[in-house]
């Protein structure tokens, strides 16, 4: 049986707006196996991306417990819970987040600057991810200088070089055309494939709920069952 790298158990979020509360997520208990490459799916407002901002350690549940690969983040918090997060979750965002005065090399390697990781095993392990993702003659290039399909293809190489417990996707393909989205998702799931590593994506995308293994359906801040990806195909 697969480990779990994600457990959260009754969490919760409330806000507040003008005093009054507001509830986000509403005691979800999940779990997510190690290799897994599911979509948290839901209309806009069920909760999908406080939901994932909890699992990553970005917000801090109201209540209830977060644990990641054995150690409970949601009672982490400063220099522990960054550099937690730092080691052991890789981020893709909708709108890539590369460093603009970077070359492709230095953005992919930039986590692993911070990690204290020595030059040549960063240069060997950068190269190897941007063959990976299918860039391996663009390393001395500038974001500004590659389509949103090659920046999002960097944004990848970024979050899995440093081979993270979990890489969680919000809405990658939100700012990439149907093609270049299937060609993304095909090459994540590829990878998701030969490295074992686990994928978590938030979105309302249908092209990435049909490579998904599981999609699981959020709604008004409940977790209100699984769909099938083939629905989607």
């Amino acid at each position: 049986m697969n480990e779990d790298v994600i457990v959260t158990e009754g969490v919760e979020k409330t806000y507040e707006d003008s005093g009054v509360p507001v509830p986000a997520v509403r005691g979800i208990d999940y779990r997510l196996a190690r290799g897994e490459f599911t979509a948290i799916i839901g209309p806009s407002g069920s909760g999908k991306t406080t939901f994932l901002n909890l699992i990553a350690g970005l917000d801090t549940p109201t209540s209830g417990k977060v644990w990641l690969s054995g150690r409970c983040i949601s009672d982490m918090s400063g220099r522990d819970l960054s550099d937690f997060r730092r080691d052991n979750i890789g981020f893709i965002f909708q709108a890539y987040n590369l460093l603009p005065v970077l070359t492709v090399e230095e953005n992919v390697e930039y986590i692993m600057l911070l990690q204290g990781v020595p030059k040549p095993e960063r240069h060997e392990r950068v190269m190897d991810i941007l063959e990976k993702v299918g860039l391996a003659g663009y390393r001395d290039r500038r974001p500004l200088r590659l389509s949103g399909g090659q920046q999002q293809r960097v944004a990848v190489a970024r979050a899995m070089v440093s081979n993270p417990s979990l890489v969680i996707a919000d809405e990658p393909t939100a700012n990439l055309d149907s093609q270049t989205s299937g060609e993304l998702l095909d090459m994540m799931r590829r990878l998701n494939e030969e490295t074992g590593m686990t994928f978590l994506f938030s979105t309302h995308d249908e092209i990435v709920m049909e490579r998904a293994r599981k999609v699981v359906v959020l709604r008004d801040g409940r977790i209100d069952g699984n769909a099938d990806p083939e629905d989607f195909q």
